[in-house]
């Protein structure tokens, strides 16, 4: 398998603690992708379009985005919109992390194409063992249908 072909986790995480701890999980499940950590919807974008701090990156999409709601700058759901109504962006697969057990939240999530969501629960096991899984299936099973 060529490096090109390992794609990228992106993990959107403005909460340190949470960020390590899903950066653990993705650890423990052994995943050859790498996990590019950004803090806020604004760097999501950056990074998405290769702009800003990003812009020498080379132009592949992640495998898979996994993206916290309540953030400074721009929210998940904003960026998720963003995504949805972009034709190079709308495929790539979206995993709502968030501790909002707001039906709301969940609702909103859905409605905009997110591919999944986790609430981040109190208990770190159970979130583990929640994230490894979504690694594993988005990193090693699921691939972007062709046209990237």
């Amino acid at each position: 398998m060529k490096h090109r072909d390992i794609r990228t986790i992106l993990l959107v995480e403005d909460s340190p603690a949470d960020a390590e701890m899903t950066m653990d999980a993705l650890r423990e499940a052994k995943l050859a992708n790498p996990v590019v950590h950004v803090e806020d919807g604004v760097d999501c974008l950056d990074y998405l379009y290769c702009r800003g701090a990003w812009a020498g990156r080379e132009p592949v999409h992640p495998t898979v985005v996994l993206l916290d709601i309540k953030m400074p700058r721009m929210s998940g759901l904003d960026v998720l919109t963003r995504m949805r109504d972009d034709e190079n962006l709308r495929r790539i697969p979206v995993v709502i992390l968030s501790s909002s057990r707001e039906e709301r939240d969940l609702a909103r999530s859905w409605d905009l194409g997110a591919n999944a969501y986790v609430i981040k629960p109190v208990d770190v096991a159970q979130f583990f063992d929640a994230v490894r899984t979504l690694g594993q299936f988005w990193a090693v099973l699921n691939q972007a249908p062709d046209g990237d």
